[in-house]
């Protein structure tokens, strides 16, 4: 792959994770006319709870297999090594609209913040948990993270230098803001459902097992 067209996949993919992020925003806090995590349940509960299932395994299972070292050995045999981090973020990107798009609501309410002020409470930790992701990505290298940064030094003629373990501002003072952040968005919500809670159940257990292997 030429320097040029790697960069313009690498753009292209970081365009997509972008969208998917904002869509992330959208789905979890049942923002706007598109499809949501909540809604009127259009199967049996056994049903969407088994697609629901299906969808976050997919997640985990790409996201899980494609960042481990002995496939990124194996991958990057096929895929140029300086768009395989942008392949990644496509590839991962990608098993996210999926889930947003198959994700079957499954009815039920576990608990409702009916009070103005304690639901604007609960949406202020929403969007405090997004904006902590954000700046954590950056404060990492969120440009190396997505991949802009591989296909930029590509396309300059600039040799891939891995970055340095660091722990810069927030991680003085807390262990994985980043993980801090998505738990915030998984359970600061006004309206619990029962599908909402199938979400945040797996992505914390998924989070949790994740940071078990991060520190071994």
């Amino acid at each position: 792959m030429n320097r040029i067209a790697a960069f313009l996949y690498g753009t292209l993919c970081y365009l997509l994770f972008l969208a998917t992020f904002l869509y992330g925003v959208a789905f979890l806090g049942n923002f706007g006319p598109i499809k949501t995590i909540d809604g009127t349940a259009v199967m049996p509960f056994g049903q969407a709870g088994l697609i629901n299932a299906l969808l976050l395994g997919l997640f985990a299972v790409q996201h899980s297999v494609m960042a481990r070292p002995a496939f990124k050995r194996w991958w990057t045999r096929l895929v140029p090594k300086p768009v395989e981090r942008s392949t990644y973020v496509l590839f991962s990107s990608l098993a996210l609209l999926v889930l947003f798009h198959f994700w079957q609501p499954m009815g039920g309410t576990v608990w409702e913040m009916q009070d103005p002020l304690g639901r604007g409470a609960i949406y202020s930790l929403y969007a405090g948990g997004w904006l902590l992701i954000l700046v954590t990505t950056f404060l990492i290298n969120h440009f190396d993270l997505f991949g802009m940064r591989q296909v930029w030094l590509y396309l300059t003629g600039q040799p891939y230098t891995p970055l340095t373990f660091t722990t810069p501002g927030l991680y003085r003072y807390v262990r994985h803001p980043l993980y801090v952040g998505w738990l915030l968005t998984f359970w600061a919500t006004p309206t619990m459902t029962a599908a909402h809670l199938v979400f945040a159940i797996a992505t914390t257990a998924y989070i949790l097992i994740a940071i078990r292997w991060e520190e071994r």
